[in-house]
């Protein structure tokens, strides 16, 4: 039997011990043998699925999603704690550190006059600790497991502090046309690295304009999956319901209902 006490509620402590519990001899075969990289896809998916969870507005999946999003940082910190090398007190005592750090107008004399005072000090603070004394290291910095569009927005961003920026929209507009005439040739060309690169010549263009318009790139390009999902959901039901199939039809019969589906949106 192993050592722990079942309650009628739980706490904070009660999760970590059962994290060391399961990793423990007697515990549970497969926790035992997972290492960081086994489970580091799991961290992103859940972090995902929080939010998942914020989107939907629904407290009660996002309370769900929070925990199993806890249980792979306890998860991480165990496997640590077990080498000796670090303990979840010490992953809390080192960001509990760095958050009065990067808060000296809550914890020090610093004034600011608001939260845009705030973003410019946490981003020097953030140069200082990190050692970041060139503006490509503070692109070096970003890290290149984050999404690529929210990498690109990112890195984007680093460049347009020091002033490399179009000043307007236009500008951003203007190349990316310029990208896609770019594309158009190296697909003319059928040469399949040419592709590649100006594809994310283009890709990265498009995130220019996101980000002067105040658009999430992540979140567009999400929003357009889901509509893309919606109206072929109505290509096909239309389809099944004169007896046909997708496959069955011809670009211009799904292409006249995709333009339905279109309708019945903006109605």
């Amino acid at each position: 039997m192993v050592d722990f006490v079942y309650k009628s509620a739980y706490d904070m402590a009660d999760y970590r011990k059962i994290i060391a519990v399961l990793r423990s001899p007697g515990g549970c075969p497969w926790d035992i043998e997972q290492t960081h990289e086994s489970i580091r896809r799991n961290l992103l998916e859940e972090a995902y699925e929080v939010c998942e969870a914020i989107d939907e507005k629904d407290p009660e999946h996002l309370k769900e999603e929070l925990g199993d999003l806890l249980m792979q940082v306890l998860f991480h910190a165990r496997i640590e704690e077990e080498k000796g090398v670090f303990d979840l007190d010490d992953v809390a005592d080192n960001s509990v550190k760095k958050l009065i750090y990067r808060h000296p107008h809550v914890f020090g004399e610093v004034t600011v006059e608001g939260s845009d005072d705030v973003v410019r000090n946490w981003d020097e603070l953030k140069k200082k600790e990190k050692s970041q004394t060139t503006v490509t290291k503070t692109m070096t910095d970003v890290a290149e497991t984050l999404p690529a569009l929210w990498r690109a927005e990112k890195v984007q961003k680093k460049a347009a502090k020091v002033g490399f920026d179009w000043p307007d929209v236009s500008g951003a507009l203007d190349k990316l046309t310029e990208e896609t005439e770019e594309l158009k040739s190296a697909i003319a060309e059928d040469d399949a690295d040419h592709i590649s690169e100006e594809l994310g010549d283009l890709l990265f263009a498009a995130v220019n304009v996101a980000r002067f318009t105040k658009t999430d790139p992540e979140t567009a390009l999400h929003r357009c999956c889901e509509k893309f999902i919606r109206r072929f959901d109505y290509v096909e039901s239309q389809a099944l319901a004169a007896g046909k199939k997708p496959a069955d039809m011809s670009l211009d019969e799904m292409d006249a209902l995709w333009e339905q589906a279109k309708k019945q949106e903006q109605k």
